[in-house]
């Protein structure tokens, strides 16, 4: 295992400033918290371990923090996300939940309005995992989102991520 391996999985910045090498995509994430213009889906794609999935977390952390913008560590809301207990983030390996039972499963719960906080994040890491059907399903559903629900969805290969997902996306490249 290479030292860059061992240092992302070690350690996960907790706030927007703390991650390293990702100037462009965090920079626009930040802009569009400031400026309450976040977009209901986001594909983040690039290589394993550049930030994808601590990115959509810090995202989520950042829409349900009291002092928006960055996330301020300091808020129940935070600290929640922190500790891992926030009922406003929900993810999905697609990776072993590729199939359209698990994507009818997340289109029931979307349905449920935040327990607290604005917004529910759902983060799919290996969206280009699943199946021809589950990717028929997830597009009803970010075709019609609830306001409250941002959607993340990560790879590391967008090649086989459907046209028809990714136009209803903003993409970032990491």
């Amino acid at each position: 295992m290479s030292e860059h391996q061992v240092l992302y999985r070690k350690y996960r910045p907790k706030s927007f400033d703390e991650v390293v090498g990702q100037g462009h995509v965090i920079g626009a994430l930040m802009n569009a918290v400031k400026m309450n213009r976040v977009a209901h889906a986001y594909l983040f794609s690039g290589p394993r371990g550049v930030g994808k999935t601590t990115s959509a977390r810090l995202l989520a952390k950042a829409l349900n923090c009291i002092g928006k913008e960055k996330p301020c560590n300091k808020c129940q809301s935070c600290q929640d996300f922190n500790q891992g207990r926030s009922m406003n983030l929900i993810e999905i390996d697609a990776a072993s939940n590729r199939g359209i039972d698990e994507i009818r499963e997340l289109r029931e719960s979307v349905r449920f309005v935040p327990t607290s906080g604005e917004h529910k994040v759902y983060i799919i890491d290996e969206v280009h995992m699943l199946t021809r059907e589950a990717f028929n399903a997830l597009l009803k559903t970010l075709e019609e989102p609830p306001a409250y629900a941002v959607f993340v969805l990560a790879t590391t290969d967008s090649e086989k991520v459907p046209t028809t997902i990714i136009s209803r996306t903003q993409h970032y490249d990491f």
